[in-house]
């Protein structure tokens, strides 16, 4: 190609990969191997003393895995990425680089239930601390700010809402704060929303999810955007002070903009352990080829299930911001003009009972944990994926005892709102 930047859809199929040049292979290989072969004892030293770039171990890092990476990273605008074994794990790696027993992160309270938790419970036992914010209270994140602060945590498009967040407004407290912000895009994907446009410092995804596509394979990804400066104020240690593990290296001088990316990989992920298959790589590299026309069709699907929804005699609201008469339907014409995403939820006039019922009715949908799959998905949050927090916390974060959330696949619209008329019926 001449000068020209390539578009989102021919990164979402070229970014990363090229034939392979031994066998000529089109399809990036699938490198089931644990570890490479050195050249010699010198190039041996300087994989380890991060003198050079090149492969040492698969929980480290993989061929196939950084096709993915840089294919991500490329999709996100960020300057380079590392693929682990979930979003989950994701987050504990990004968070281990950023905080010291003692320390604390403000979150929204919008969140995917599995990081409400992760972040309650399990990360008290790192000593790391959550201060809480609201989403639509902006002056709630300034309010949370301390001398401990060393992150904002947010999702670009909540789970299980689907409300748009400000990314912007958070991220200038964010800056006035000097700590960075990271973004959960794992709803929105790059093709509908790019946090490091809007202020970003870090963006997370789960894997699992749209990227993927194919509900086949886990995986998590962490996105270094490039813009934050962790020499400042020696707030970061793993980041600006010599590294006794690696012949006191300072990772922010040696590696400058793409230092985070660097942390996570070689004091994270090596130490923690939690490394992405290989094979998983190959999986979401295939579903990433065709993101582009699946969301479209997801979005224009979950517009026309959330129409039919609202005008429905049992149902007593929908959350779309892709809905003209939607709170949030502004933050979305900003945001994510191409689509408000697949993810939403309404709530029955029946209360608890009835979407528990409505789950079990419904044909089409199938009822399980995930969401960002081809087919449509259902689930009762309240019963399940929520189902540890109380109810006034159900309440907060969107999912209370009357809320269903649906993740709206790419099947023919009319069969599924076909299939929602007769469980709503029944």
């Amino acid at each position: 190609m001449s000068d020209r930047l390539p578009g989102f859809s021919t990164l979402a199929v070229h970014a990363g990969a090229q034939p392979d040049p031994t066998t000529g292979a089109r399809a990036t290989p699938i490198y089931q191997t644990t570890s490479f072969v050195f050249n010699d004892a010198d190039h041996a030293a300087s994989l380890f003393g991060l003198q050079a770039f090149g492969n040492i171990y698969t929980r480290i890092g993989n061929p196939t895995n950084a096709v993915l990476e840089e294919r991500v990273a490329a999709l996100e605008g960020g300057t380079a990425a590392l693929a682990v074994a979930s979003g989950h794990a994701a987050q504990v790696v990004i968070l281990q680089q950023l905080l010291q027993p003692g320390d604390e992160f403000i979150a929204a309270r919008k969140l995917y239930g599995g990081s409400i938790n992760q972040f309650t419970h399990a990360f008290k036992s790192f000593g790391w601390n959550v201060v809480w914010a609201d989403p639509d209270d902006i002056a709630s994140f300034e309010r949370a700010v301390t001398p401990r602060t060393k992150a904002i945590f947010i999702e670009s498009i909540a789970n299980p809402a689907g409300s748009i967040t400000d990314i912007e407004a958070i991220s200038t407290v964010a800056r006035k704060a000097g700590v960075p912000l990271i973004v959960d895009n794992t709803l929105a994907s790059p093709y509908l929303i790019r946090p490091i446009d809007h202020g970003a410092d870090i963006v997370v995804h789960s894997l699992t999810k749209f990227l993927g596509g194919h509900g086949n394979s886990l995986g998590g990804i962490i996105v270094d955007a490039g813009t934050f400066d962790w020499s400042t104020g020696g707030k970061y240690p793993m980041l600006s002070e010599p590294r006794p593990e690696y012949h006191g290296i300072r990772l922010q001088e040696t590696f400058g903009n793409f230092a985070f990316a660097i942390a996570c990989r070689v004091l994270g992920l090596r130490d923690l352990g939690p490394a992405l298959s290989p094979f998983n790589a190959f999986m979401i590299l295939t579903g990433i080829e065709t993101l582009p026309l699946r969301m479209q069709k997801h979005c224009d699907n979950a517009k026309a299930v959330a129409e039919f929804l609202a005008g429905h005699p049992a149902v007593a609201s929908v959350s779309y911001a892709g809905l003209a008469s939607d709170k949030y339907n502004q933050l979305a014409r900003k945001y994510a003009p191409k689509g408000a995403g697949a993810v939403f939820t309404f709530s029955l006039k029946g209360g608890y009972d009835a979407g528990v019922n409505l789950v079990s009715k419904l044909q089409l949908f199938s009822h399980l944990a995930n969401v960002g799959d081809t087919r449509s998905l259902v689930i009762h949050p309240a019963s399940t994926t929520h189902s540890q927090l109380d109810d006034a916390a159900k309440v907060k974060s969107g999912a209370g005892p009357d809320v269903v959330r649906l993740s709206v696949g790419i099947e023919d619209k009319e069969d599924l709102i076909a299939d929602l008329e007769q469980a709503l019926g029944a």
